[in-house]
């Protein structure tokens, strides 16, 4: 799942945009709003399943395509509370000592990141079945939880001096395995879909790792730029995890392939003739030239490089990226801070370009977003506050310190009627979707 925590350079106040964990829905709040849109037919129009006043919110989670969601407010960030939004209702509220820097939750496991401890609730019934106390200071609240039920793993940085990453097995509950990936502290990590790969990203943002979650094995090293560092803000593996997509600071998003049959092969020495002047020809050079050229020059031919790329109109604009498969086809998906989904077709080819298909507005207060004419690209036109998923908006700590919250992990239940907990297990399971376009 995919989101982008907490930013001091934003101010409180701003839109929160984030994708569910199968990216088959996009969660957008407004000031005293949120809405939830479906992605089905994201190529011609951008549906809206939900709307509702609200406390300005920072963090919303959904569940899959089910009725819960997960949500947090400027006004509260030290409360979470859990809703059924098809019922209108709320389930049930956990306050904290701390604000709230992140919410991540599937099928088995909700969590929840303060800033030096991790919280795992059980979200068949919200119990908190572990806490992970005195982790590394992590101001942004970075943390990732895999998708999958089968490699249920959570992973969060263990270090504020490097680049570390600790896995965490959330059913079992005890720590799998502490994977070494750069030598600069965590910007971004993401799980692939089965939860079985990790891809991570340092604050010096210019080359991103992919290992195995299970034994920290490095499987891909892949080159995003050489000129300048930037800041990495969005990472994350493609549904059907063949792509990883990332974004930052810059104007560019980078696409990079995935090819695990040319790895596997290169990892057994095969040199198939189809692929000499590419990849394969890196790798072996990186290995030929070895002893005669300074690792660093040697790790540069060896990273992969970015299969396709998007350029949009200006650097400094923070976007939130996903590719899943839409009626069959595969589209890159970049939800922006000024306030537009950008859908992108993925060119079969390597170096091809990316076709722009549809930009929908996600600022109107309308049934669906509104449709923007993609033959002009560079006419956003409009002011906007709009800010991309975590914390954006989080108070500071004076002002969270006056929120009125409770001690931390004390549940708070509200069924909103008596047969809440059966309505609550069934969309755990998926058995309730939401249902057409309702608002309160």
């Amino acid at each position: 799942m995919m989101s982008l925590l907490g930013r001091p350079d934003v101010d409180a106040g701003e839109v929160f945009v984030n994708f569910n964990q199968n990216i088959t829905s996009l969660a957008v709040a407004t000031s005293g709003s949120y809405s939830l849109y479906s992605l089905g037919s994201v190529d011609s129009t951008l549906d809206k399943i939900y709307h509702t006043k609200s406390d300005d919110l920072f963090l919303i989670e959904r569940l899959f395509e089910s009725s819960l969601v997960a949500i947090v407010s400027q006004r509260a960030p030290r409360k979470l509370k859990v809703c059924h939004f098809k019922k209108q209702s709320e389930i049930c509220n956990y306050s904290y000592s701390n604000t709230i820097l992140a919410v991540k939750l599937n099928r088995e496991r909700l969590i929840v990141c303060l800033e030096e401890s991790l919280y795992i609730h059980n979200i068949q019934d919200m119990k908190v079945v572990h806490t992970i106390r005195d982790t590394p200071c992590n101001q942004l609240g970075l943390c990732a939880l895999s998708s999958s039920s089968d490699h249920c793993y959570l992973a969060y940085p263990g270090s504020v001096t490097s680049g570390e990453v600790q896995i965490f097995d959330a059913i079992n509950l005890h720590a799998k395995t502490m994977i070494p990936a750069h030598d600069t502290p965590l910007a971004a990590i993401a799980f692939s879909p089965s939860g079985t790969e990790i891809a991570t990203a340092s604050e010096r943002g210019t080359v991103i790792r992919v290992f195995s979650s299970q034994d920290g094995s490095r499987l891909f090293e892949l080159r995003r730029g050489l000129k300048r560092c930037v800041s990495i803000v969005s990472l994350s593996f493609s549904t059907c995890a063949e792509y990883l997509v990332s974004s930052s600071n810059t104007e560019t998003v980078h696409i990079f392939r995935l090819d695990r049959s040319a790895a596997e092969n290169n990892d057994h020495g095969k040199q198939s003739g189809d692929d000499w002047m590419g990849y394969s020809f890196f790798r072996f050079l990186s290995k030929t030239v070895t002893s005669y050229l300074p690792t660093q020059v040697t790790d540069v031919f060896s990273q992969g490089r970015a299969f396709a790329s998007v350029t949009l109109p200006e650097a400094g604009v923070r976007r939130m990226c996903a590719i899943t498969t839409i009626q069959k086809q595969l589209r890159l998906l970049i939800a922006s801070q000024d306030g537009y989904l950008y859908v992108y077709s993925i060119p079969s080819i390597e170096g091809a370009e990316c076709q722009l298909i549809k930009r929908h507005d996600l600022r109107l207060d309308d049934n669906y977003a509104m449709d923007v004419k993609v033959d002009s690209p560079h006419a956003s036109g409009l002011n906007s506050n709009v800010c991309i998923g975590g914390a954006a908006g989080v108070p500071s700590a004076a002002a969270a310190g006056g929120a009125g919250g409770s001690s931390e992990g004390k549940a708070t239940d509200k069924p909103g009627s008596s047969n809440a907990g059966a309505s609550y297990a069934s969309a755990v399971k998926g058995d309730e979707p939401a249902g057409s376009s309702s608002s309160n």
